[in-house]
């Protein structure tokens, strides 16, 4: 029998993922946030920070300060903590290919507020795997980027030793359509390839306390039993590894610790407020077991799959998580499933499945040797999952099921989101440009070349990471040595040539591309285009693959396309259609762009559909652009965009 505890529970960090247009404002945000209860910060950068280059870049373009903060330089990350001490504060920082460069960046603000930094504590995520397998802001090739990871945490281990130098990011593998034991087994092998990495750049007797500061971010979806038990198994697995593949006597660094937010993948455009309760739920998932509780909660805003929240929308998902820790009596009592068989019996199989998806991969040479596989996994399970929705299998309130409802007051006036005022772009450049010219020049320069020598030398990159955020470089040209020395990286798409062996559902639409190619005089040709930095790729990967399914002739070459490679794309493969995704907000200029493309390069009758977070009123916009069809995230069912795509390629004459 459960009793309460003779002391209560101390709470799990309380965080809020936040950063968007400048460190200004940014900057006031976190300050607002924590002044309302919020106990550390989580940072989330704009996708060119994320991918290495500078506001000012051609790929930046529609980009800065969209889906996160700009940070360039000192300067910013200066303002960014204006009046925040770091040396009293928990920061996560979710970045990946540049993660040795902005937490440079961070050691030399704490260096200049005069905090110790060997007592800074926080977290850089610096999963550089899972960037290959869903969210796609990797530069380089996998082996050099492991060589980063373990860099990062080889020099926390002698300078920053309560710094957790990785997160493995099993988050965004659900996001990306991973079943539970995928997101265990790919988790888990990527943190052994670090691991195993790692161990030559540490000294053996420091090895167990570095094993005990690898952490985890990790998806709580809305099947909570199964997500409970899943977090169990993970606490499991991962003590038996440090056990028995590490030799890691000591329990205190074989904890499992790991911080968590909440499925956005499951937030749903239609019915919106709906989200909160599934929030609330999913967080429960990752609360309620206290021998596998988060250390750290961040919840999304009930508005994310309709654009950027607002302070209010953040304020909401705030107050829920102090609501549980605070009102209820749950950090009074130990945990309340140890002993109970339907959880014990989950925890098992899903342990077992694991093990078996690990044996996979161990079979192949690990996680960095193996992930063309699991992203062709992924891409795979993932379709398996929306079909599911659309056979109505799996049921989605207000999605295909209950969807007529009174209309949100909750979207009304402004439309429920923040807006981006759009000369946040031409400000930060404008800095930017300025912060060029009042630096010492020589001195960046010499910082550069010592960068590049210690990255071809194989030395640990972070000293000069740190000498070069001091001196005034960028983080464009911080990334660009890294670009010049390892070169860039294309990652798989997931998307083979061949069609699946899926065809139920699928015969209609097999027959109208069939009768649609006799008409055009070849096989109809589909071009599928990422344009911009989004790396969310889970949309595009699954119009494209059920578009191969269907008979299409497809072309889907991944991520971070140009407009003008997209154009040249559409014409070198004679395209019938051009399918465009961007979920990162940037969808107006960049498509105003490839339109304007299309017309110069006399492909304007080519028709063009868009698919992305994208408001009503800008959806106007887009057809206006000459966009023949714009879906979002209500627009669920994959069968019917095909036999949309498959009139537009070819009308049925009257």
């Amino acid at each position: 029998m459960t009793t309460p505890a003779a002391r209560k529970d101390a709470a799990w960090l309380f965080r809020t993922y936040a950063g968007h247009s400048t460190a200004e404002k940014s900057n006031e945000l976190y300050r607002a946030n924590l002044a309302k209860g919020q106990t550390g910060l989580s940072v989330a950068f704009d996708l060119p920070t994320q991918t290495g280059y500078d506001s000012d870049h051609v790929l930046a373009r529609g980009e800065v300060g969209k889906v996160g903060v700009p940070v360039c330089h000192l300067g910013d990350m200066r303002m960014l903590f204006r009046d925040i001490p770091l040396d009293q504060m928990n920061t996560s920082m979710t970045i990946n290919a540049t993660a040795p460069w902005l937490l440079a960046l961070y050691i030399a603000v704490a260096e200049e507020q005069g905090a110790d930094v060997a007592a800074l504590q926080g977290t850089v995520q610096n999963d550089l795997v899972k960037e290959y397998l869903s969210r796609g802001t990797y530069i380089c090739p996998p082996v050099p980027s492991l060589r980063l990871i373990t860099d990062v945490a080889a020099y926390t281990a002698e300078h920053l030793p309560k710094w957790n130098p990785m997160n493995v990011c099993s988050y965004h593998l659900q996001e990306a359509g991973a079943t539970p034991e995928q997101e265990l087994a790919y988790a888990l092998a990527t943190a052994i390839a670090v691991l195993d990495d790692l161990k030559g750049k540490v000294p053996a007797a420091g090895f167990p306390a570095m094993v005990g500061r690898i952490s985890f971010f990790v998806n709580a979806g809305i099947r909570f039993v199964t997500e409970l038990c899943k977090m169990r198994a993970f606490t499991e697995l991962w003590d038996e590894i440090c056990r028995d593949r590490y030799a890691i006597a000591d329990e205190r660094f074989r904890r499992f610790r790991y911080g968590v937010q909440v499925n956005s993948l499951g937030l749903t455009e239609q019915q919106p407020e709906n989200n909160v309760y599934r929030i609330l739920l999913e967080m429960l998932a990752v609360t309620l077991s206290k021998n596998a509780r988060a250390r750290a909660v961040q919840l999304p805003a009930w508005n994310e799959a309709l654009g950027l929240p607002r302070p209010w929308d953040q304020q909401w998902s705030l107050r829920m998580q102090q609501i549980l820790a605070y009102e209820t009596d749950l950090l009074e009592y130990g945990d309340l499933f140890d002993g109970n068989p339907v959880i014990a019996a989950k925890v098992e199989a899903l342990k077992a499945g694991a093990r078996g998806e690990l044996a996979t991969l161990d079979a192949m040479g690990g996680a960095i040797a193996a992930i063309d596989y699991m992203k062709g996994r992924l891409v795979e399970a993932n379709a398996e999952r929306l079909a599911r929705i659309e056979r109505n299998e799996t049921v989605v309130v207000g999605v295909n099921r209950w969807q007529h409802g009174e209309a949100s007051p909750l979207t009304a006036g402004d439309g429920g989101i923040l807006v981006v005022d759009p000369g946040v772009e031409a400000d930060q450049v404008a800095r930017l440009q300025a912060w060029r010219a009042a630096r010492d020049s020589a001195k960046v320069a010499a910082a550069l070349a010592a960068l590049r020598a210690a990255a071809k030398a194989g030395e640990n990159v972070m000293p000069a990471s740190v000498a070069a955020a001091r001196a005034g470089a960028t983080t464009g040209e911080w990334a660009g040595v890294m670009r010049a020395v390892h070169g860039e990286y294309r990652g798989p798409t997931g998307v083979s040539p061949a069609p699946s062996n899926r065809t139920e559902g699928l015969e209609s639409l097999r027959d109208a591309v069939s009768a649609a190619s006799a008409r055009l005089g070849r096989r109809l040709k589909f071009v599928v285009g990422k344009p911009g930095l989004d790396g969310h790729s889970n949309g595009a990967e699954q119009i494209a693959f059920r578009a191969r399914d269907c008979g299409m002739d497809i072309t889907y070459e991944g991520i971070r396309m140009t407009p003008a490679q997209i154009v040249a794309r559409a014409a070198e493969d004679r395209a019938h259609v051009v399918g465009l995704s961007i979920l990162s907000g940037s969808h107006l200029p960049l498509i105003e762009e490839v339109m304007a493309g299309m017309r110069a390069a006399g492909l304007g009758a080519v028709p063009v559909v868009v698919g992305g977070i994208i408001p009503e009123e800008d959806a106007a916009r887009l057809i206006g652009f000459g966009v023949a069809r714009v879906y979002t995230p209500k627009d669920f069912e994959l069968n019917r965009i095909m036999a949309e795509i498959i009139a537009l390629a070819s009308p049925v004459p009257a």
